[in-house]
């Protein structure tokens, strides 16, 4: 049995768990919740010891990071729904909007939300209980992270993040304004990491994302929203606690 260890359908913790509804592989869906720190906890970190989501039990063999796990589910896990493109060149394609999301594009959108939204899981914590939380933190550069959120990001960090932002927009609508998907001409890896990041932005960032600036990637959205696994997904799993 599978065991998928999330947030919810957002994120890191999206790709995963829409990998595993497309492919239609059964699973058990462990949610933590992040406003309780669920994942800096010990019983957690025997499972994966970074206390980072997701992560995904394969019959006691534990896979990590999320683009990974989905690699991991297309090798391990094979089924009539594929998941990359059958020629090399095509899967190399793919890769390198994988590792572009992972390194670049899902970086940027993360810090802005942890500046809108982590900030607020702390706000409210004295400063022992805050250092009680940090102290749970394996990593140290989360624990950094965190002070961040809590003490509040330097405003030409925030700048320079959401300039990151508008260049990988801009990058992901001008590639889909002339192609339906990302890579190999299918619906992929690709497609399921970069959406996982930039769903919802055309609430988020409306600034940058809406129909007249972005079509083609406001387009793309709309498209992965309207597939039956996405609609099942969304309709099974909590998006919030």
């Amino acid at each position: 049995m599978l065991t998928l260890y999330s947030f919810g359908p957002g994120a890191n913790s999206l790709k995963p768990t829409l990998a595993l509804y497309e492919k239609g592989l059964e699973f058990k869906h462990r949610l933590l919740n992040p406003a309780q720190f669920e994942h800096h906890q010990d019983w957690y970190k025997a499972i994966n010891p970074r206390g980072q989501v997701p992560a995904l039990d394969d019959d006691g063999k534990i896979i990590t990071e999320s683009t990974v796990i989905c690699e991991y589910l297309e090798d391990a896990h094979p089924t009539d729904v594929r998941l990359r493109p059958e020629s090399h060149f095509d899967t190399a394609q793919m890769r390198v909007w994988t590792k572009w999301v992972d390194e670049y594009f899902c970086w940027c959108v993360s810090t802005i939300g942890w500046h809108r939204h982590v900030s607020q899981m702390v706000k409210g914590l004295s400063d022992d209980e805050f250092e009680k939380v940090v102290a749970r933190i394996p990593i140290p550069e989360q624990q950094v992270k965190w002070r961040r959120a809590r003490e509040g990001f330097p405003q030409d960090m925030l700048d320079e993040e959401m300039r990151k932002i508008a260049v990988s927009v801009k990058r992901l609508d001008d590639h889909l304004r002339d192609n339906e998907w990302l890579a190999g001409g299918i619906y992929s890896l690709a497609d399921i990491c970069n959406f996982a990041i930039a769903n919802g932005m055309e609430k988020g960032f409306a600034e940058l994302v809406n129909p007249d600036d972005t079509p083609g990637l406001v387009r793309w959205i709309q498209q992965i929203n309207d597939r039956p696994a996405v609609k099942a997904m969304f309709a099974a799993v909590p998006r919030e606690f």
